[in-house]
């Protein structure tokens, strides 16, 4: 009884430490793309989305800065680097979508955006 009482213990233990670990590293991930995305640090974003084995393209639509959205949030802190390397990587279907909101910030974003569409 003893021994069965102990191993669901640490069973339950081990499943919620589990189950919370994802969440916290998710929040980290947007939190790093965020600042490297503020400080326009394509080096450091492209090192940061490598060593976690990451693609613009799947977490486009999930992170948000600042209630934005990566390339608006690049739009709006004049991140032209970053915006670039974004805007390369990304579908044109979703480029498209996004060229009102470049067009209203950085004329450079915007110039790369139709280049990218229009290619």
């Amino acid at each position: 009884m003893k021994n069965l009482l102990l191993a669901s213990t640490i069973t339950a233990l081990t499943l919620t430490s589990i189950v919370s670990t994802p969440q916290a590293h998710a929040n980290n991930i947007a939190q790093s793309l965020c600042e490297y995305v503020a400080v326009d640090d394509k080096k450091r974003m492209r090192s940061f989305l490598k060593t976690n084995k990451l693609k613009i393209r799947k977490i486009f639509g999930s992170v948000k800065c600042n209630n934005k959205n990566l390339l608006a949030f690049a739009n709006h802190k004049g991140a032209v680097k970053t915006g670039t390397l974004m805007i390369s990587k990304l579908p044109k279907k979703v480029v498209s979508a996004n060229l009102s909101i470049l067009e209203s910030g950085s004329k450079a974003l915007a110039d790369v955006a139709n280049a990218r569409i229009s290619s």
